[in-house]
């Protein structure tokens, strides 16, 4: 739990092996040479639609773009990513895809149940689909090859033993979209690392009421000295909630951004589960083109796991760089 060094170094090995085999590989040769067998070959030029359930300007949704674009101009591939938190019409967006018979699809799956449909359609038509943050349990059942991301649970179990760790005695983690599995997840995981957490729904939408929401939850219960967050702006707003009130609580956050940076440095955060989205855009982008070139499908049936990598005072300055460019 305390080092993902070896961990990183080996994700970066493999995902430059990939990417070798993806640029000169498959693509270097004639498929059906010598084979015997006839290779499916795609029509028309090769385009990916990325679908995500992110805000436009969101800190995190931005790094997931700028790897899917990476991959795409490094690949020699097209890339059109979209997004829109609205379950509906993030299917909408998917079925637009199909429609325009993109040469593969990336999705994320915060709503599983409601974009269902639409990915089992693409997979219908012959479009390959991996699914990427959310939906990780659903991910196969819906005929994605695979699934790209963290483990929330996982996640969410290894930061309540690091709260755990610290001698906190009492946990609220803050849920900020309602219907999201993934951070229902992490809430549950957190409840098994800790021992147990108390929850509180805010509104991310509204970043004054999730202020005050928190600074409510502390002065209420000054028990409380650990607030679990499950995003970035989120744990901003517990840090300012939790200065108005003078509680001795300590904010850990999902999610890196500049801000949380220089609140691991500064003491205000302790530290910040990092999934290291840059890789959920970006190793997707890589993964079709191996099916498409060479039918590949990566993973054995389980997910490839991009996290989670806790960054505290002890590595925040190693990685903090790369936050700046928007690669974490």
């Amino acid at each position: 739990m305390t080092s993902h060094r070896s961990g990183r170094l080996g994700l970066v090995a493999v995902g430059a092996a990939l990417l070798l085999a993806a640029c000169t590989g498959p693509a270097a040769e004639d498929p059906s040479s010598g084979s015997g067998q006839e290779v499916p070959a795609e029509t028309g030029p090769f385009r990916i639609a990325v679908i995500s359930h992110g805000t436009a300007g969101d800190a995190f949704w931005n790094v997931v773009k700028n790897g899917a674009e990476d991959a795409g101009r490094q690949l020699g591939v097209p890339v059109e990513y979209n997004s829109d938190g609205d379950p509906g019409n993030q299917a909408k967006l998917i079925d637009n895809a199909v429609a325009q018979r993109v040469g593969g699809l990336v999705v994320s799956m915060q709503n599983p149940e409601a974009v269902r449909p639409s990915i089992e359609n693409a997979v219908r038509a012959g479009i390959p689909v991996v699914t990427i943050n959310s939906g990780e349990e659903q991910s196969a059942a819906y005929g994605a090859l695979t699934h790209v991301g963290q483990s929330e649970g996982v996640a969410g179990e290894q930061a309540g033993r690091k709260f755990k760790e610290a001698g906190k005695t009492k946990l609220l983690c803050v849920i900020h979209e309602a219907g999201n599995i993934g951070q229902n997840q992490r809430c549950d995981g957190a409840a098994r690392g800790f021992g147990a957490a108390e929850r509180l729904q805010v509104d991310i939408s509204n970043p004054t009421d999730v202020q005050a929401r928190i600074r409510g939850a502390v002065q209420t219960d000054p028990s409380i000295d650990a607030v679990l967050t499950l995003n970035s702006q989120v744990a901003a707003n517990a840090v300012n909630a939790i200065e108005q009130v003078q509680s001795q609580a300590q904010v850990a956050t999902f999610d890196l951004n500049a801000d949380v940076v220089s609140a691991i440095k500064s003491g205000d955060v302790l530290f910040a589960v990092d999934q290291q989205q840059y890789e959920q855009g970006y190793l997707p982008i890589v993964f079709l083109k191996l099916y498409r070139d060479n039918r590949n499908v990566v993973g054995g049936g389980r997910p490839v796991l991009t996290g989670p990598d806790l960054v505290d005072k002890s590595t925040v300055d190693q990685i903090g760089a790369y936050v700046e460019r928007g690669t974490r």
